[in-house]
């Protein structure tokens, strides 16, 4: 590890104990992940509960933005290891992506570990959760992060007045979304999986979102690529976690160095800030019909992040987070 690295571990060490000594409000969030098409996904959950392990966030729901037949299952899985498994989970009721693991760890996973939530009928539909979660919260309050397809949030913008509210999607998400943090984009201009496989959604969302968004485009998890750690590590047993990386990882030489980070930043962001690893680029982003992405400078509302520190920095601290063990071990099925 560098001396850099070294300085910047050593500080966010110094941030955990200062946060230890007078705490802060943990971060109200929804997460949204397409939990299969790549594996990236994992990471980020975990990292969303190691977090609220530290006492940074509260899950309020974990929701998918895809409907193979299990996805509501693995995230119940994961919510289940982490000893939340009363986290509500949704998933799409009308048309989305059906996209899953080539990988079959999704298989592994459903055979191996313990999950309340049998098939996808037992989850709730995805905009009715939203709508629910989000009108039972103060204004202003909830961040929601997206690290797969739009095609929720789409949905839950073109909403209309139900049982749990009487806004309309729009003004619910203005009157009680803090922000959106999106792994989506590539900026300033490509193509991204995410932001391409639903490109209406994602057109709809970003031109009609009440509030501010911040995006972690390609380019941001690009580099950083973490898992070597965890699958090496002989005293993490059990873990589902661990599982998806020593399943996935030898099964393609792009991963050998371990899996770009794509939506982990994105989580970590969504919790911590920006800061001090990125600053932020303001504007607005324009989505073609073919789902390829441009930006223009004007606008204060979206942002996407610009590395401001040496990538591993990060690098390093996500490879930490994702050897995160729950207090409470549970057992697998074979035991």
């Amino acid at each position: 590890m560098s001396i850099k690295n070294i300085i910047l571990l050593a500080f966010f060490c110094f941030a955990i104990n200062a946060s230890a000594q007078n705490p802060v409000k943990p971060v109200a969030i929804i997460f949204d992940s397409d939990m299969g098409p790549d594996y990236d996904d994992v990471g980020a959950i975990t990292i969303l509960h190691a977090l609220a392990d530290k006492g940074e966030a509260k899950i309020l729901a974990t929701i998918a933005s895809t409907k193979y037949e299990g996805v509501a299952g693995i995230l119940n899985i994961f919510n289940t290891y982490f000893n939340r498994p009363g986290i509500p989970v949704g998933i799409p009721k009308g048309e989305a992506l059906t996209l899953r693991d080539w990988q079959h760890w999704t298989d592994t996973l459903l055979a191996k570990y313990p999950h309340q939530i049998k098939t996808n009928n037992d989850a709730e539909d995805a905009v009715k959760l939203y709508r629910r979660i989000l009108a039972s919260q103060p204004d202003h309050s909830v961040t929601i992060v997206t690290i797969g397809f739009l095609t929720n949030l789409s949905n839950l913008l073109n909403a209309k007045a139900d049982e749990y509210s009487s806004l309309t999607g729009v003004e619910l998400l203005k009157k009680k979304v803090k922000s959106l943090v999106c792994m989506a984009g590539k900026f300033p201009s490509g193509f991204e999986f995410n932001v391409m496989k639903d490109a209406l959604a994602s057109k709809n969302v970003f031109a009609n979102w009440p509030t501010s968004i911040i995006f972690s485009g390609f380019e941001i998890g690009e580099k950083i690529k973490v898992g070597l750690q965890l699958i090496n590590n002989t005293a993490i047993k059990n873990s589902p976690v661990k599982d998806v990386f020593h399943i996935s990882i030898p099964m393609a030489k792009e991963d050998s160095a371990g899996r770009k980070s794509w939506d982990e930043t994105a989580v970590l962001v969504a919790i911590r800030g920006y800061a001090p690893y990125y600053s932020l680029h303001y504007g607005e982003i324009k989505v073609a019909p073919d789902g390829s992405n441009t930006w223009n400078d004007k606008g204060t509302r979206q942002a996407y992040l610009v590395e401001k520190t040496y990538y591993k920095a990060v690098q390093d601290l996500i490879n930490l987070l994702i050897m995160h063990q729950p207090v409470k071990k549970i057992v697998t099925k074979s035991n």
